[in-house]
């Protein structure tokens, strides 16, 4: 009897043994935020009302037509006058960059940043395990993360990804090498580091599709401490949850719609497309059909299936045939999602591609004012710093003392490809805003009364000048 109890006690307890292994690995392939710290550079480098003009003003390719569109553009983008450009434009040199400028730009990002961070959190260059960096548009040799590597002498054995080409939505690209690396190694530390160089990449053309991303994009950074280890969970600020990623390169309408080009005359720039809201639109409504069912609750999606079915019924029952049927469903415009995103998420950081962008999402995942202020008052001060954008907009949330333990944060970004990647933190303490935040000393006057920049008061007289050469230009553009 009892050789039958230990031959059945035996399997049983190798069955618990296999759970308990299985559960104690999923633990270790858990990635946390230790910690962040976003970039803000001198204020040497803030881009200024009139000085804008200036810079403006002395684009020799520039006409009356470009200046009344630079005007509408700038007064319609919801940027203030606090965002920050390269140190070459405030050299006259934007036109005519070199390598040297963009690495500068770059460096001056790193030693800030990078070098708050690993003070902040007391961890040691040799610590780090894994250096992901994510920079766009500028490629040198040696590579931005071996100047890293050099500049604070990072082991090597460290595993190294340099990420080029990924647009304003690699920052969440970055954040999945580190993931899947987090799956298959334990008791790692990641360094992820996102930015976006604009000191080569000024469009000194006259094409308004591309002198675009000159009003939009500003200077910034991000540096995130990211670990697997059971160990420093008690310190970690977030965990993911979930992590979603949509490409649609393989359509041709959305693949051409932001591409890096050169216009007519040979000058290189940035393309922003007219198709660039209908690629946005399909990559995030297919991103959420997928990253939905992880993110919120069985309630919520219950609901949706059964009001699903009864407009599905309601609609089969109406005397119309077929074809009339079908021709009346494919017109239908609403953006409005059928979901309750607040059912499953208490935060939304949302990429600061523009007003529009913004506002796009509000109405598609029917937010409140409250939700988006963090993405409008990113984009009023600092502006699109593309890939870094999102941690700004988490850094206005953790300044306002808005997150609390247990709360659950949903990302959301944009970028060329075209690409919408998603995902959802859960917040792993309260954050009570008191650590050095590049929002502290400002974030009592944000939200602002009024988000009117004073660009169209300073140069409405423009829309008035019919002949530009006979216009009185103000001093302070000469």
């Amino acid at each position: 009897m009892d050789l039958i109890t230990l031959l059945t006690l035996l399997p049983a307890l190798y069955l618990c043994f296999l759970i308990w292994n299985l559960f104690d690995q999923k633990r270790d392939q858990e990635c946390y935020i230790l910690d962040y710290q976003c970039y803000k550079p001198s204020d040497d480098r803030k881009l200024g009302t009139e000085f804008c003009g200036k810079v403006i003003k002395r684009s020799q390719s520039l006409g009356l037509d470009e200046y009344k569109f630079l005007l509408k553009a700038i007064v319609s983008s919801g940027i203030g006058e606090q965002t920050y450009a390269p140190r070459n434009v405030f050299d006259g040199r934007e036109s005519n960059p070199t390598l040297i400028d963009g690495i500068v730009e770059m460096e001056e990002f790193f030693n800030d940043s990078i070098e708050k961070l690993l003070s902040r959190t007391g961890v040691n260059p040799s610590e780090i395990d894994v250096l992901v960096v994510n920079i766009s548009m500028l490629a040198v040799l040696p590579s931005l993360s071996s100047r890293i590597i050099n500049k604070y002498k990072l082991r090597h054995d460290i595993k190294v990804y340099n990420l080029t080409g990924m647009g304003c939505s690699a920052s969440l690209i970055s954040l999945d090498i580190v993931k899947n690396i987090f799956k298959s190694q334990r008791n790692k530390l990641a360094l992820l580091v996102t930015s976006e160089s604009l000191s080569p990449n000024w469009y000194s053309g006259n094409e308004r599709s591309m002198i675009l991303a000159n009003c939009l994009f500003r200077c910034g950074g991000c540096a995130i401490l990211l670990t697997n280890k059971r160990t420093l969970k008690h310190k970690s600020m977030f965990i993911l949850k979930c992590l979603v990623r949509t490409h649609h390169g393989a359509r041709d309408e959305a693949y051409g719609c932001c591409i890096q080009k050169e216009d007519e005359q040979g000058r290189l720039g940035f393309h922003l497309g007219k198709t660039l809201p209908k690629a946005a639109t399909r990559a995030f409504i297919d991103n959420l059909r997928v990253i939905s069912p992880k993110i919120l609750p069985t309630r919520e999606l219950l609901r949706f299936f059964v009001v699903y079915l009864i407009k599905k019924i309601t609609m089969l029952g109406k005397n119309n045939n077929y074809n009339t049927l079908k021709a009346s469903s494919g017109v239908i415009t609403t953006t409005k999602s059928p979901l309750n995103f607040k059912t499953g998420v208490d935060h939304f950081c949302i990429h600061t591609g523009g007003k529009a962008v913004i506002d796009g999402i509000g109405i598609s995942l029917d937010l409140a004012e409250y939700d988006l202020e963090p993405a409008r008052m990113t984009l009023h001060r600092f502006g699109n710093t593309s890939a870094s954008s999102l941690w700004y907009v988490l850094g206005y949330m953790e300044a306002k003392k808005r997150l609390r333990k247990g709360e659950r944060v949903f990302m959301i970004s944009f970028g060329a490809g075209f690409k919408c990647n998603s995902c959802l933190w859960e917040v792993m303490r309260d954050l009570k805003g008191d650590q050095e935040n590049v929002w502290a000393d400002c974030i009592d006057n944000y939200p602002p009364k009024s988000l009117s920049n004073p660009f169209m008061e300073k140069y409405s007289w423009i829309n008035d000048v019919e002949d530009e050469s006979t216009a009185e230009i103000p001093d302070f553009l000469k």
